[in-house]
């Protein structure tokens, strides 16, 4: 009788439960409904319900497009340019990494005063603005700007003014040489940007689409750089850069007291990457500063570049070197040419060049298949001979004058024992350099060092 009761107890207990939870979950669902319809007539009620609220999401420039069209947006840019169009109309052009948009202010009652209007338009050029308005497609094609939409604003704030007067114009820094040419043919006036100019106001030239997509490049090249030798087992090292001595033997350093011992900044990772070798770190890469004290001017030459560098040991010869060069440019070139098409269009528009060429496997020729090919072409190729016996003891006996001492540890290294290997180095600047066609390294480097310029 016992056992009975409590199961009747327990049962009703169940119920209980259960009838508490279906009713408090029936309360929660009728104040959703009902929170939802306030909201809903507080919208439809108020006229000015876009003024309060949930802060409405930030859009990238560049994503503003026909999608949007009628929906309100919150963006954030550069003035590129601005202009009135008489007492009751002014436009804005907004910039962001490249992108540009068209903003029209138009005088009406309730939402754009002409002081308003004028507020916008006496903004300076490169003042970062916020602005809040509504999108919409024109019927004709929109030719000052790359996004095809129009931004009707509804409110602009002024969250950085830049100083009245510019020392580089951004319109002018972006203008291609096949354009400067075409309105000076046409008898124009016309505003070219030298590059020394461009190198003075480097964070103003930064802000050009292509030197926008120049860095965006490189970046990509030290990328895959990086991905590549990884997956091919190597790992990354990162090699001192004030030395004692010299890096190779070579004189173009720049010299430094350290402490009381000479130094110098190192023009090159090759003696600690050799070291690395020889202490069983089998495959290595470095991207690093380089220091050259080259006074050379040339549009090839800067005196501080990023240097990517490769070690590794072999097993039969240096074509193991080769075949991870080969490897390497072509997977760097392919996804370059891959994933960066934006990037490359944006550099083309301003610096037109044609596409690099190149080969997936880099043609291999003995010695004598070269000095044939020298003898074919009529080239004297007595001095690419073998050197004789006493050639050879005369050269070992010339002095370069390498103070031993300073390179004791790297010869040390070798007497332990080392495996075969060898290595490889290129500067990052001038691969973006030649990839893009460009005829000066300065283009490539972002605060470029040469031997007439140390700033910015």
């Amino acid at each position: 009788m016992l056992q009975k009761n409590a199961g009747y107890f327990e049962q009703k207990g169940c119920e209980e439960r259960s009838s508490k939870k279906e009713k408090a979950l029936k309360r929660q669902q009728e104040a959703a409904a009902a929170a939802a319809l306030a909201a809903a007539s507080i919208e439809e009620a108020d006229p000015l319900s876009g003024n309060y609220g949930e802060w409405p999401k930030w859009t990238e420039i560049g994503l503003v497009n026909e999608s949007l069209k009628n929906k309100p947006v919150l963006v954030r840019g550069r003035i590129h340019t601005n202009r009135p169009v008489g007492k009751n109309i002014g436009f804005l052009v907004l910039r962001e990494e490249g992108f540009t948009i068209q903003c029209v202010l138009t005088v009406a009652e309730n939402l754009i005063s002409r002081q308003m209007a004028k507020f916008a338009t006496s903004l300076s050029k490169e003042s970062i603005v916020d602005i809040q308005g509504i999108v919409s497609v024109p019927d004709a094609p929109i030719k000052g700007a790359t996004q095809q939409v129009e931004l009707q604003v509804r409110k602009i704030y002024a969250i950085c003014k830049a100083v009245p007067t510019l020392p580089l114009n951004i319109v002018d820094a972006t203008r291609s040489e096949a354009d400067i040419e075409k309105a000076l043919q046409d008898g124009g006036q016309i505003v070219r940007v030298n590059q020394d100019t461009r190198l003075n106001f480097r964070v103003l030239d930064m802000r050009t689409p292509a030197n926008l997509a120049i860095f965006r490049i490189q970046s990509h090249v030290e990328d895959i750089f990086r991905e590549f030798l990884k997956s091919q087992g190597f790992f990354g090292i990162h090699t001192p850069k004030l030395i004692e001595g010299t890096s190779e033997g070579g004189a173009s350093v720049f010299e430094l007291d350290y402490f009381g011992t000479p130094a110098c900044l190192a023009q090159s990772p090759q003696l600690y990457k050799q070291m690395a070798i020889c202490g069983d770190f089998r495959r290595i890469f470095e991207i690093g500063s380089v220091f050259r004290a080259e006074k050379s001017s040339t549009p090839r030459h800067v005196c501080e570049f990023i240097g990517l560098d490769v070690e590794m040991e072999f097993k039969e010869d240096y074509s193991e070197v080769m075949d991870v060069v080969d490897g390497l440019f072509v997977a760097m070139f392919d996804s370059l040419n891959k994933n960066c098409q934006k990037e490359l269009e944006a550099i083309g528009k301003q610096y037109p060049f044609e596409p690099l060429k190149y080969l997936r496997e880099t043609p291999r020729l003995t010695f004598e298949e070269r000095v044939q090919m020298l003898k074919e072409a009529g080239v004297e190729v007595e001095s690419l001979g073998d050197l004789n016996i006493e050639m050879e003891r005369k050269l070992g006996k010339l002095s370069h004058g390498i103070d031993l001492k300073s390179i004791e540890s790297y010869i040390d290294a070798f007497r332990y024992a080392t495996h075969p290997h060898g290595g490889f180095g290129v500067g990052l600047e001038r691969i973006v350099m030649l990839f893009c066609g460009l005829k000066n390294i300065r283009k490539t480097s972002l605060f470029p060092h040469d031997p007439q310029r140390i700033t910015p």
